[in-house]
């Protein structure tokens, strides 16, 4: 299976260049099972980024726009009633896909948010009183532009702990950007872009990274950072036991995705930052999450040895 992540993460690298990290670290976040928030200016690629991962993954996709007049029905479905039949007939909405891009997901009001909250927890979402299930797998990948922006509502906590992981893309590098301006348009080759992982290939993957040694020690590492946050004063709250797992969980799949069948704490450290920044608020911070900074201070301030 090595071969097949290399692949995927270099034939990825033809679409978005000079991107290479960000790539492995939105793998890590589906290998893992987890939904992905990539936060950033507009034009950086996200969009581009969510389109690429869901045709080199081969899984069904469905792009969402989020707006201001979004209304939960537009993302779940509704019942519309069929005068020929005689009765209510259930039209499943965008949601029900493998890959759901929620593109600019903070420009929706907190109802239509709230929306995926059944989703992209359970798995399932109940319309009309109705239980139904979604597509396995089931990701949620959300774009969102910086809530300084004009027109946008901030994700509230409960919805951000949501996501595994959240990235940011960055300006490419002069290089990247000049091959940008001088080749092919990236949607045009997108159209002639071809899966190389497929459903069975994702699963058995996410099956590996679940069977990734690791030993005591790497344990109490991820216990000791866990433990700052929640003591040291300018962390306003610490990581909670899901965001402890979800260290755990993306660490294995780094290492499977680096070839190795055990987690060291380099692969810890990778990870981090896209793990707890945006669970994480410094306590001086009121309007934001400030995340970053703290992130930084838990690899520099807590021993890889206890």
């Amino acid at each position: 299976m090595q071969d097949v992540i290399q692949k995927t993460i270099s034939q990825i690298g033809t679409i978005l260049l000079g991107k290479e990290h960000q790539i492995k670290l939105s793998l890590t976040c589906l290998i893992s099972g987890g939904h992905l928030l990539i936060e950033d200016l507009p034009g950086m690629g996200k969009t581009t980024l969510s389109q690429t991962l869901a045709k080199a993954l081969g899984l069904s996709f469905n792009r969402i726009q989020f707006t201001s007049d979004l209304l939960p029905a537009d993302i779940l479905g509704i019942s519309i009633f069929e005068k020929e039949a005689g009765q209510f007939t259930f039209h499943p909405g965008p949601i029900f896909s493998q890959l759901v891009l929620a593109d600019e997901i903070n420009r929706a009001t907190p109802k239509s948010q709230s929306a995926l909250l059944e989703a992209m927890e359970e798995k399932q979402v109940t319309i009309e009183g109705k239980t139904r299930d979604l597509p396995s797998p089931f990701f949620v990948i959300a774009t969102q532009n910086p809530n300084s922006q004009a027109g946008t509502f901030p994700l509230p906590e409960s919805q951000l702990d949501r996501f595994l992981m959240r990235i940011e893309l960055g300006y490419p590098d002069p290089a990247a950007e000049r091959i940008l301006m001088e080749g092919t348009d990236r949607r045009t080759m997108l159209l002639t872009f071809e899966s190389i992982v497929d459903e069975k290939n994702l699963l058995k993957l996410q099956t590996l990274s679940q069977q990734v040694k690791v030993s005591d020690s790497l344990l109490d590492y991820i216990q000791r950072l866990v433990a700052y946050t929640r003591s040291a004063p300018e962390f306003a709250y610490g990581l909670s036991p899901r965001g402890a797992l979800a260290l755990l969980r993306c660490a294995k799949s780094w290492a499977l995705i680096e070839g190795r069948s055990h987690v060291v704490p380099e692969d810890v450290q990778a990870i981090l930052p896209g793990v707890v920044e945006h669970r994480l608020r410094e306590t001086a911070d009121f309007s934001g999450h400030g995340g970053g900074a703290l992130a930084q201070r838990l690899l520099s301030k807590v021993d890889i040895i206890g």
